[in-house]
């Protein structure tokens, strides 16, 4: 029997059984489907995740109040500290080799009032140099200007929410707002920032660092951001950060360098696992698509006894029947995870803009999937194709 003849026998088998077709293809489809949603939406995280934590820069260093330690085999803790983190700390960082800006920083809340309108946000009390720490770029204005701390004048610098909010169409340069009972004056608007991990970046309120300590009564601040020259600096910006706040603070490690590229990478790896889960609770779809195709099949062969006895009386051999059954299995599955490849990018586009959700669909799950759906149906497809190959054409067609 011509391969030719084999081929068509196959295409009109397909398209004159139609809903065993696609009932066959239907757990490839959902399961194919499914993976490709699921890494869109997994990718999408991480790269939305990771353009928020970038947008601040990747040679940021914090420095946080406490020593990280660990006790036995338990988890890490966060011991007490018996010198907190000053403002006088972040300014000798600042003069430490391979660093190019030091931002003492605390963080509070409270009320934004003007005349008619009062605002309860956040109240972020920082230094000038934190415009190049933390890229703080201001929309109109200017950001908090340079000098000692301690002589800073009451001016503060508005996040956009907040600014819109209190001036609606007006330019609230030059007005006088009161922040927490003190008195500031508007010097800039910052450009937005958007949200970062939920929180509103825009709507916050910027005030000179020992201004906001005041408000806030408190004479620490909560966390110092280093920025280093370059990447290659972080490490040696941390040894000079680690042996300075040692000696401020009396011989004492009572404090934590974290690098914000260590941060990245820990989250990177953190949504990777996480998105590698997901996609292996997504291959459920798949094995319920192969046993679906196997199934199928296999009730096939019985079904099409006499035509498979009918194919070998014409001279096909048990390789070619075999290969009837393994093509119509990997056609079955090729189409299914091609369907399923547009189903999954098309839901992972509504998603996107519909509700929102950050989705990226990479380019590698295309060919990954599709050459899975193939591998799956051949795989699948074997044990009744061998087992149409072995049938007695004689017996076969007696079947009839």
């Amino acid at each position: 029997m011509p391969l030719g003849d084999l081929w068509g026998l196959l295409l009109e088998t397909l398209r004159t059984q139609r809903l065993r077709t696609f009932l066959t293809m239907l757990g490839i489809v959902i399961g194919m489907g499914s993976v490709v949603l699921l890494s869109s939406i997994g990718e999408g995280t991480r790269q939305g995740v990771l353009a928020q934590f970038s947008q601040f820069g990747s040679t940021i260093v914090g420095v946080q109040p406490g020593k990280v330690k660990t006790f036995g085999v338990g988890p890490g803790s966060i011991g007490g500290t018996t010198h907190p983190l000053t403002v006088e700390d972040g300014l000798a960082l600042r003069r430490l080799p391979g660093v190019v800006g030091s931002a003492p920083h605390i963080v509070g809340s409270g009320e934004v009032e003007t005349n008619d309108r009062t605002r309860f946000t956040l109240v972020y009390g920082t230094v000038a140099d934190d415009r190049r720490v933390l890229r703080w770029e201001p929309r109109i204005g200017s950001f908090l200007p340079d000098g000692d701390p301690d002589q800073i004048p009451a001016v503060c610098v508005l996040g956009s929410t907040v600014a819109n909010d209190l001036f609606p169409g007006s330019n609230p340069l030059g007005a006088r707002v009161r922040i927490g009972g003190t008195r500031f004056t508007v010097v800039g608007v910052m450009q937005s920032k958007g949200q970062v991990l939920g929180f509103d970046m825009d709507d916050l309120a910027i005030v000179p660092v020992k201004r906001a300590m005041r408000m806030f009564n408190r004479v620490d601040v909560n966390e110092i951001h280093l920025l280093a020259a370059s990447h290659e600096m972080i490490p040696r910006a941390m040894e000079g950060a680690t042996r300075v706040l040692r000696e401020r603070h009396g011989g004492e490690e009572d404090f934590t360098l974290t690098s914000q590229a260590d941060v990245l990478e820990v989250v990177d790896e953190v949504l990777r696992v996480m998105t590698a889960g997901v996609l292996a609770i997504a291959g459920i779809g798949v094995l319920v698509g192969a046993i679906g195709i196997l199934t199928i099949l296999w009730v096939g062969v019985h079904e099409r006894t006499a035509e498979i006895g009918l194919m070998k009386a014409l001279g096909a051999s048990d390789g070619q029947v075999m290969l009837v059954f393994l093509a119509e299995a990997g056609a079955l599955s090729l189409v299914g995870g091609a369907a399923g490849v547009l189903l999954g990018a098309g839901g992972a586009w509504a998603l996107g803009a519909v509700a929102g959700v950050w989705v990226s669909t990479p380019v590698w799950i295309i060919p990954l999937t599709l050459g899975v759906s193939l591998a799956v149906g051949l795989a699948a497809g074997v044990v009744p194709a061998v087992r149409a190959a072995r049938l007695d054409p004689v017996g076969a067609l007696r079947a009839e």
